[in-house]
Parts: structure tokens; C-alpha cells; sequence
């Protein structure tokens, strides 16, 4: 597999000028081509298109852990540690409401890493997260 394999993601949105402000304001990411109906986003080096969809409606389902109600379904990135938590500040300084605030989840055990949850204008949840090792990713 390549090292450098961008992902694709297509995402609906009700409020299109709502969620390009959200992505590109308080995420900070930045806007490429877009429509009246849709906008490409550069996600951390990967093609997120949010579409306008009037109808779309987010599932409130969640799953328990570490202690914590994860929301389901979600998408997000792994990002390196030191930016994870410049990241973290960056969305608390402009006031995120995060569903999972950021912490440490599974400390001292495989797979240790930092996460939090928020969802941006339209209900989609995003996850960010961080290993301070990256070769826990997959770990068992």
C-alpha cells in the first residue's frame, strides 16, 4: 500500500454556507473547487466534499467506550501528537462544543491514544485522534 494513499469522503450537509464556514473558519482547512451544492475541503492532505442534502437527517447511536458514549457513525484523521494538541487548543479557543472532550484513552495499555469528538453545523461527528506511537495503530 502506498505511504500516501488520499481517502475520499463525501459527506451531507443541510446548511452548506453553515458548514463551509464550520470546515473552513473553525477547522482552518482549506476550500478547493465547489458548486452551488457542494465544496472540496483539503482534509489533513485527503479530498472531503461536503454536498448539500436537505434532507439528511444524522443517526444519534452510540457505542460505549473506554467509558465514553462514541458517537456512531463518525469519520475523522490521525494526526501527529504535537499537532493533535495544538489542534485541540485551536478548536477550544474558538469555543467547539466537543461531544468527547480531548483526553488520553486506554492509558498504559495497547493502542494508547488522544481523541475527541465534535460535530460540525450539520450533525456529522468527527473524530481526531493521536498515537504517540504510531506503530499502536493497529496494534491487537
Amino acid at each position: 500500500m502506498n505511504k500516501l494513499s488520499p481517502f475520499h469522503l463525501a459527506i451531507p450537509v443541510k446548511d452548506l454556507k453553515k458548514a463551509k464556514t464550520f470546515y473552513k473558519d473553525i477547522l482552518g482547512l482549506e476550500e478547493g473547487r465547489s458548486s452551488n451544492h457542494w465544496v472540496d475541503f483539503n482534509f489533513f492532505g485527503h479530498q472531503l466534499v461536503i454536498h448539500f442534502d436537505e434532507n439528511s437527517t444524522k443517526s444519534k447511536n452510540s457505542n460505549p467506550v473506554d467509558g465514553k458514549d462514541v458517537p456512531i457513525p463518525h469519520f475523522g484523521i490521525i494526526l501527529e501528537w504535537e499537532m493533535f494538541n495544538e489542534f485541540s487548543q485551536k478548536l477550544k479557543n474558538k469555543n467547539v462544543e466537543f461531544v468527547i472532550e480531548p483526553y488520553v484513552r486506554f492509558k498504559g495499555l495497547v493502542g494508547e491514544q488522544a481523541t475527541m469528538f465534535f460535530k460540525d453545523p450539520s450533525g456529522n461527528a468527527l473524530e481526531f485522534k493521536s498515537f504517540k506511537d504510531s506503530k499502536q495503530i493497529f496494534a491487537k
